[in-house]
């Protein structure tokens, strides 16, 4: 997900200050379905909207672009969500209308974003809109089923090589990260490979090493390459723009 200009200076998501508030002249950069779903003052039916499904998409399509606390989620590439809403919120403006931005966003990215349209449509989208809207700029933690539905980032086992060979896989929900923070291997020859069962583009490199890093790949591919390490730590991380800042790194240790 990643928000465009226009709906952010109607929404008061700014990349450079000065904010402005939403008003009349601002409308038509909205588009129709803004207007009509954000702002128009309808009633937004969302009874059926399903928080737990709403975290685990944004966590797996749009957490590689955005910041939101709750989600864990820590991209880089689009606006801070946490950020974009606390001013409007904190000035009296309903989470309802938050929803009806996000999701008015989701369904016409607009032109020159790096959003890609259909990103998620129909019940997925309401959900998504639903979960970032109670989620944004909220202090504190998700609780109960909420908290359970994304594995906290990087939290699994360390990983340990066996014959020559060491796996680190991408986290499968999207989330920029490892499935493991922590790897362990001897000295000497190693192949590293990460598989990527999710769709965002990610790689492993290792830092301090010549020509050590795989390729970027997604959606099962396998990113891997061949080195040979004296003992030592060392940090493994994804090469792809913005995601070692989101947090996709580890320690390898060796010896």
């Amino acid at each position: 997900m990643f928000f465009d200009a226009a709906l952010a200076s109607a929404a008061r998501i700014e990349f450079a200050p000065p904010m402005r508030p939403i008003t009349a002249k601002l409308l038509p950069a909205l588009g129709a379905a803004a207007c009509v779903v954000a702002l128009s003052g309808c009633e937004i039916k969302h009874s059926d909207d399903n928080l737990i499904a709403g975290k685990q998409l944004f966590v797996a399509k749009c957490g590689s672009c955005h910041t939101l606390s709750r989600a864990g989620t820590k991209g880089t590439v689009g606006p801070d969500l946490d950020a974009a809403f606390a001013r409007d919120l904190g000035e009296g403006f309903q989470r309802d209308t938050v929803r009806g931005v996000v999701h008015a966003q989701i369904l016409n990215p607009g032109r020159g974003t790096a959003m890609p349209p259909n990103l998620v449509t129909g019940q997925k989208a309401n959900d998504v809109a639903a979960y970032v809207a109670f989620a944004a700029a909220r202090s504190g933690q998700d609780s109960g089923l909420l908290a359970a539905a994304v594995a906290p980032a990087g939290a699994g086992k360390p990983a340990v090589a066996s014959g020559g060979n060491l796996e680190i896989d991408a986290d499968p929900s999207g989330q920029l990260a490892y499935v493991t923070n922590k790897a362990s291997a001897p000295p000497g020859s190693l192949t590293i490979k990460m598989k990527n069962g999710s769709s965002t583009p990610h790689n492993i490199a290792l830092e301090g090493a010549a020509s050590a890093a795989g390729p970027v790949v997604q959606s099962g591919g396998v990113s891997s390459f061949q080195v040979t390490l004296k003992p030592g730590t060392y940090t493994y991380f994804c090469q792809v723009q913005g995601h070692r800042q989101g947090g996709m790194l580890g320690t390898l240790t060796v010896k």
